[in-house]
């Protein structure tokens, strides 16, 4: 008899306790049907064999992950969408160009949250509010060539690799 796959043993074991946890987490049933199957996805992605002592804990922890990515998205995609709202009608862009820009900008989100929250707030406080390399320094009590490292590496984890120059 062949050797069942664990995410398989995982999956038909604790699949539906997973997916009650999410639906009382989401309070979406179909949400949460999404984020368990997303789960296993995950799972099945590993390079690393599985070794799972305590499996719902160890499905909470992954799916903890995947919440916490679909809220923030949420809050990302509300804010898009209120700042369309703002724009006058006619210089509004079209619905493949909402969807790419949201896309865009999930992606950068994505890779801001990966860098460390120094190097992110250094980052943020260049480009968003403008302020010199000095000011940066001084409020994150760093000194300059850190803010100036800072910035340049946030920068190149924001560079999309597809991007044709």
């Amino acid at each position: 008899m062949a050797a069942t796959h664990p995410v398989a043993e995982l999956y038909s074991d604790h699949h539906g306790w997973l997916h009650a946890w999410l639906r009382k987490k989401l309070g979406c049933t179909h949400r949460a049907a999404d984020l368990a199957q997303d789960t296993f996805l995950r799972l099945l992605a590993r390079d690393v064999p599985l070794d799972v002592r305590e499996p719902r804990a160890f499905l909470t922890t992954v799916a903890q992950g995947l919440v916490a990515n679909h809220f923030r998205r949420q809050k990302l995609e509300q804010a898009w969408l209120e700042a369309l709202a703002q724009m006058p009608e006619a210089s509004a862009p079209s619905p493949e160009q909402r969807a790419l820009m949201l896309e865009t900008l999930i992606e950068i989100d994505r890779r801001l949250d990966a860098l460390g929250p120094v190097i992110r707030r250094a980052f943020l406080l260049f480009q968003l509010d403008g302020l010199t390399q000095s000011d940066i320094a001084q409020r994150l009590g760093i000194s300059i060539p850190t803010v100036k490292r800072h910035i340049a590496r946030a920068l190149v984890a924001c560079c999309f690799d597809d991007v044709q120059h």
